[in-house]
């Protein structure tokens, strides 16, 4: 029930930045999906032990998987489902406590919680990263064979003219 209810809310969450964001109307659900699938993966990451940091690369890994396989499916750029779907990974909270630390002269809580959120920060622009490489390349080795065989193709009509 625990899971059912935090699919629930991320993807109440993820659509309505979605709609903030002006995504088009035939994608905010899709840019819900994203996040629900996202969160649930740092979630589930969360339950078995990993930590925020490891949980959060991997959960952003999973978000830009999942947002490049819808992109190509409905022909929408990548990035209105990135931005939605990595809207639930944000350390927003940690980051204003570390402000809010600082403020309250509690620099020792402010520079740890500011660390947290810098950490967290570079995972997810890492699991952003790897996963577009790793697609790219897979795209690469997938589409290379067609490649040769077409300019082979075009090659053998350039010679037959």
């Amino acid at each position: 029930m625990d899971y059912l209810i935090q699919f629930i809310m991320s993807f109440i969450a993820t659509a309505s930045f979605g709609v903030i964001f002006n995504a088009p109307i035939k994608a905010i659900p899709i840019c819900g999906l994203v996040g629900s699938v996202g969160w649930m993966g740092y979630y589930s990451f969360l339950q078995v032990n990993a930590t925020e940091v490891h949980a959060t690369f991997l959960a952003s890994f999973v978000v830009a998987v999942v947002a490049q396989i819808f992109a190509r499916w409905f022909k929408t750029p990548m990035i209105v489902f990135y931005v939605a779907g990595i809207i639930p990974l944000v350390p927003g909270g940690i980051a204003y406590n570390s402000m809010r630390s600082i403020v309250e002269l509690d620099y020792t809580s402010g520079i740890e919680f500011g660390m947290r959120a810098f950490m967290i920060s570079g995972a997810i622009a890492m699991g952003l990263v790897f996963a577009e490489v790793i697609i790219q390349l897979n795209y690469r080795t997938l589409n290379k064979g067609k490649t040769s065989m077409q300019s082979f193709a075009r090659i053998k009509r350039q010679k037959v003219k």
